[in-house]
């Protein structure tokens, strides 16, 4: 919701269009010539200006200039009946947000205020993300108040205190090791190791090696005794990553150490036992996989004791304003203000589909942040895949913004009250709202 000042001397104009702004939800304060205009500014900031150029008692250039100087994060609409290019031009000197001709269509001006309203909702979604983060640590959680998001926080906490195995599965840059370190610090183990290992970062001739250590000579280049990630990770956790890449042999080694909790390090008969809890994790499917001699089913068993899918990014983009947040923060400099999104990078954020999920997101942040230096960060800055995404924004084809996130807004709700069994009290409580703006929005977009 906006709060919007609307100057136009022609009643016939004035009155319909403050109507339908706000049937739309928004505030409106009407003035009917310049000097009324300045006495709204006077009492009042707004989040936007939409005004007529030839005014009584002034001019809209005058106003612009006027919200530029006091109120500069104000957006500025223009209109006039007189299109000269020369009006145009000045108006876009003066860096009004948009500008239409008289007469114009109603949903054309209705669809540029939905535009500005999703930038301020964009500017509202990233301050309370950055106050969030402001008041804890960021960056050892999984962030996002999303449905998906939620369901496996609440997992996490639920299965933190066992010591039994985890198997963790989804996508590539879903946050696996993240998760990880999640179930680590929730338990009784977090004050002791937590040792990570990527199975496909080894050379299959060294994995034994690396997990079970070995003794001084046991083979070529072992020129001193070493301890494996199974003796450092003792009394703590020990995270395999990408696990499905693990040797055949070295699997059935794995498989006694969780039978018996002990194992001998290459060349010695000595048992050496350990407390280790186990947490695995894989972006490829392991169930069925050994007909094919990659990953034996009793091991598969063995560690998904509890198996958790972390979402893909693109089921939880309702996120999106606290991670970029906390991107932007970890790329900025200290003592530095984090940039400000134009509503146009916003948009190719929005639309991309991220199949590299968050690890794709932090590095697209990384990317526009180094480019911006410290300015707005443009599509320009992005990434090329994400510049390319938002070349249907010119296509004569594309949607307004206002109504795609309408449509967005509508299917999330309707998803979220599916996953609430359509119980609309917890279904408000899981989007973060009130019971009373849950029921306005299910109205709004003709659910109730």
């Amino acid at each position: 919701m906006l709060d919007i000042l609307l100057v136009e001397d022609e009643p016939e104009i004035r009155l319909p269009l403050g109507e339908a702004l706000r049937e739309i939800g928004h505030r409106v304060a009407l003035a009917a010539d310049g000097q009324e205009a300045m006495q709204c500014l006077d009492r009042q900031i707004f989040n936007l200006v939409v005004s007529d150029v030839r005014l009584p008692k002034g001019d809209g250039f005058t106003i612009l200039r006027r919200v530029r100087d006091e109120q500069p994060s104000t957006n500025v609409i223009l209109m006039t009946a007189y299109g000269t290019i020369q009006e145009a031009v000045t108006a876009v000197r003066e860096t009004a947000v948009e500008y239409v001709t008289k007469p114009f269509d109603l949903p054309e001006v209705l669809a540029m205020v939905g535009r500005i309203d999703e930038h301020w909702r964009l500017l509202h979604e990233l301050a309370s993300a950055r106050a969030e983060l402001a008041a804890r640590q960021a960056g050892h959680m999984l962030e996002g108040h999303s449905p998906p998001i939620a369901d496996l926080r609440a997992k996490i906490g639920a299965i933190a205190a066992s010591s039994a195995s985890v198997l963790l599965t989804g996508e590539s840059g879903t946050g696996k090791e993240l998760a990880a370190r999640m179930i680590h610090a929730a338990s009784d183990r977090r004050a002791a190791p937590f040792i990570a290992v990527n199975c496909a970062a080894v050379p299959a001739t060294l994995m034994e090696a690396e997990l079970f250590g070995h003794e001084r000579g046991a083979f070529t280049g072992a020129i001193k005794q070493r301890d494996g990630r199974f003796k450092a990770a003792d009394g703590g956790t020990l995270f395999l990553d990408e696990i499905g890449e693990m040797p055949i042999e070295v699997q059935a080694k794995l498989l006694r150490v969780l039978q018996e909790g002990a194992f001998e390090p290459i060349g010695t008969n000595t048992s050496v036992k350990v407390d280790v809890r186990l947490i695995t994790a894989s972006n490829r499917t392991l169930k069925n996989s050994d007909g094919e001699g990659s990953f034996r089913q009793d091991l598969y068993y063995r560690i998904k004791v509890f198996e958790l899918r972390l979402p893909p990014l693109r089921d939880r983009l309702s996120d999106l304003p606290i991670l970029v947040e906390q991107f932007l923060r970890e790329y900025t400099a200290p003592g530095q203000t984090p940039p400000s999104l134009a509503p146009t990078a916003w948009a190719a954020l929005r639309g991309y589909s991220y199949p590299g999920n968050v690890r794709e997101l932090k590095h697209a942040i990384q990317h526009a942040t180094i480019l911006a230096h410290g300015q707005e960060i443009r599509v320009h800055h992005l990434p090329s895949e994400f510049r390319g995404n938002t070349g249907a924004l010119s296509s004569e084809r594309v949607e307004p913004l206002a109504i795609v996130m309408a449509q967005f807004e509508r299917d999330y709700i309707e998803r979220t009250l599916e996953l609430a069994g359509g119980e609309r009290r917890k279904a408000a409580e899981m989007l973060g709202i009130s019971r009373k703006n849950l029921w306005e929005k299910l109205v709004k977009h003709g659910l109730g």
